[in-house]
């Protein structure tokens, strides 16, 4: 059972511990590149033609050569056989500028590895999570496309920064919060909150990344009756919810069971919710589904 795979778009399976990017390589020198993580799960990497929708649609906002979909499902298919399907992996999906001041091709690759073991007892337990301001405007998005709010760049320190303030402070994940006291998203996550059979996640046009596994529970959710909705909402609307979610690509649904110290209890929906990301990450997705939500 191998630990680690590293498949290049040529779709050949290479050696993880041999060199692949080279010191000069724009992703590495600056953060220039896009990237995609993806639950491998039962032998098969869920939701993956929503990720290359994402990942294309990152790919123009960096001005990047369009992403070849049919090389990087192939590189995907590839990866996913080396893995196995007797257990969980987290897949991802690497695409930089290439090396820096010289005439080359971008740099890409996929990557499978262990999930972390945060993500099991995110999944059971829950999360204690702390509220930190990004220290800008819902507005700033759209009146300064040039910050590829929205887009999943490679430039992760901050995000990771935060989370390491987190963990100082003993809290699991982070909500990030605007000027204005409004609700983003995680370093690594959408946020949803529950109010009877109501969902809300902040829209994109506030700066937040559109989330694929949110994406993916609002359309089981819908099927099932709920109303969803895209609407922006304070911070106090977390407290007064009938329970708060981080969504992510492969821990998928992590209930808030802590905020800023403040205990809060399952709701009894609890369970459906779980079953309803489930669903939504396993159902037959199609790339143009992607521009259609």
């Amino acid at each position: 059972m191998v630990d680690r795979v590293l498949v290049t778009l040529d779709g050949v399976v290479r050696d993880p511990d041999e060199p692949l990017i080279t010191a000069d390589d724009i992703g590495v020198l600056r953060g220039d590149g896009v990237f995609e993580t993806v639950l491998v799960r039962d032998g098969k990497a869920c939701a993956i033609e929503l990720h290359l929708a994402r990942l294309r649609r990152s790919a123009e906002a960096l001005d990047l050569p369009e992403p070849d979909a049919g090389r990087w499902r192939t590189a995907v298919e590839a990866a996913v056989k080396e893995w196995g399907g007797d257990r969980e992996g987290a897949l991802r999906l690497i695409l930089t500028r290439g090396r820096d001041g010289v005439d080359s091709e971008t740099t890409a690759f996929v990557s499978v590895s262990p999930v972390p073991e945060r993500v099991n007892k995110a999944r059971t337990e829950g999360i204690s999570v702390i509220t930190l301001t990004r220290g800008i405007s819902v507005d700033l998005a759209q009146n300064a496309p040039w910050l590829l709010m929205g887009a999943k760049t490679l430039s992760y320190a901050t995000n990771m920064a935060a989370l390491r303030f987190a963990a100082r402070m003993d809290a699991d994940d982070v909500v990030f919060t605007s000027t204005e006291h409004r609700v983003l998203e995680g370093p690594r996550s959408s946020v949803v909150i529950q109010r009877d059979k109501q969902l809300l996640t902040p829209p994109a046009r506030s700066g937040v990344l559109p989330g694929i596994t949110q994406r993916s529970l609002f359309a089981e959710a819908e099927k099932a009756g709920w109303e969803c909705r895209y609407e922006s909402f304070f911070t106090a609307d977390l407290i007064t919810a009938d329970s708060v979610w981080l969504l992510g690509s492969v821990t998928l649904a992590a209930r808030v069971a802590s905020l800023d110290g403040l205990k809060m209890s399952p709701p009894d929906c609890a369970e459906e919710i779980v079953e309803l990301v489930d669903r939504g990450v396993s159902r037959p997705w199609k790339m143009s589904d992607w521009a259609q939500g």
